[in-house]
């Protein structure tokens, strides 16, 4: 027998521990440590190795028989990138149809090397980064065969709605219809027994009236877009908000809970008359739990549409109340400089 074979053993051994982890973590993508990893991540090995021609990159795709590019825009210790690359991106029938569908290419929203973008324009990842506004990582933006945009997701999704987003682009329904009104049609999401709103305190009761247009209010605004058959609602309500310190930072806004699907009257921040359902939908809503603030003039501040927990959510918190936006529009930027 081999001297090595121990450690042959032991490393299968360790494989499969990694994959029995790997499992589990995909059991409920909304439950992870959100903290700031302490090791940088790296990108697999089938991502395009690419030398930031952008234009290059789709042509190269097209060619190959591909619907388009994605570009990933993500930071090398963001526990939520992890979750896309590690959570996402190991699932084979979702490696599979990106693979088979699209070339990915890697920017780093912090990095000082030049990218060309597939409309030809010449400028840093970290100032393309800034440009298309990547407040939250990972964000990806589908690019099709002729360089318009399919799609953008800002944030990490779980993997039932990240094969959605896919399936949405590639069998061209973003020609069509807006992803919310796709995923609202479709079999995608896993059912939940129907049930009311989640409840919390700070929650002001109707009706809503959130006009801010005449006269600014006294707080900031914070608007909770929900739905009762919602389970990552139901972790922020039973895990989240019940951290106290994001619990008593809530109670300096006004807080208000609205059913996304819901006809409830709603007077919008900027003064229009409409229902919950309809609102979201102008907005672009499709995930839930969906946070949009607003300051006391009912001007949209940043809003948090995709999977949140702890850190993320106690930083823009703070970035609000703070009112540090007045100074430093790019939230990220002014994430790294506290």
């Amino acid at each position: 027998m081999s001297a090595r074979t121990p450690w042959a053993v032991l490393g299968a051994v360790l494989i499969l521990i990694g994959l029995v982890v790997s499992a589990r973590a995909t059991d409920d993508p909304h439950r992870f440590d959100d903290f700031p990893l302490k090791e940088p991540l790296h990108h697999p090995d089938w991502f395009k190795r690419s030398f930031m021609e952008l234009q290059d990159d789709l042509a190269e795709a097209v060619a190959a028989g591909k619907d388009g590019i994605i570009v990933y825009f993500g930071q090398k210790r963001c526990a939520y990138c992890r979750m896309l690359l590690e959570v996402n991106w190991r699932l084979p029938d979702i490696v599979a149809y990106t693979r088979r569908h699209f070339d990915v290419i890697a920017v780093d929203i912090w990095s000082p090397e030049e990218v060309t973008d597939v409309h030809g324009e010449t400028l840093s990842q970290r100032q393309y980064a800034l440009r298309e506004k990547t407040n939250f990582t990972p964000s990806l933006i589908f690019y099709d065969a002729q360089g318009r945009e399919a799609l953008r997701l800002r944030g990490y999704y779980p993997p039932y709605q990240f094969r959605a987003a896919l399936e949405y682009v590639v069998d061209g329904y973003y020609r069509k219809e807006p992803f919310a009104d796709y995923l609202a049609r479709g079999d995608n999401a896993p059912k939940f027994e129907p049930g009311d709103l989640n409840e919390e305190d700070f929650y002001t009761p109707p009706p809503f009236d959130l006009d801010r247009s005449r006269l600014p209010g006294e707080r900031p605004l914070v608007v909770f877009f929900e739905q009762g058959e919602c389970h990552a609602c139901d972790i922020l309500h039973g895990e989240v908000l019940r951290d106290p310190e994001i619990h008593r930072q809530f109670e300096r806004f006004d807080d208000v809970q609205l059913d996304i699907r819901a006809d409830t009257p709603v007077v919008t921040p900027d003064g229009k008359r409409t229902s919950a359902r309809a609102w979201a939908h102008d907005l672009g809503l499709f995930y839930a739990p969906a946070l949009l603030f607003f300051d006391e003039h009912g001007r949209e501040i940043i809003r948090v549409d995709s999977v949140v927990r702890f850190y993320r959510l106690r930083n823009v918190l703070e970035y609000v109340t703070s009112r540090a936006y007045l100074t430093q529009p790019d939230y990220q930027r002014w994430r790294v400089s506290r």
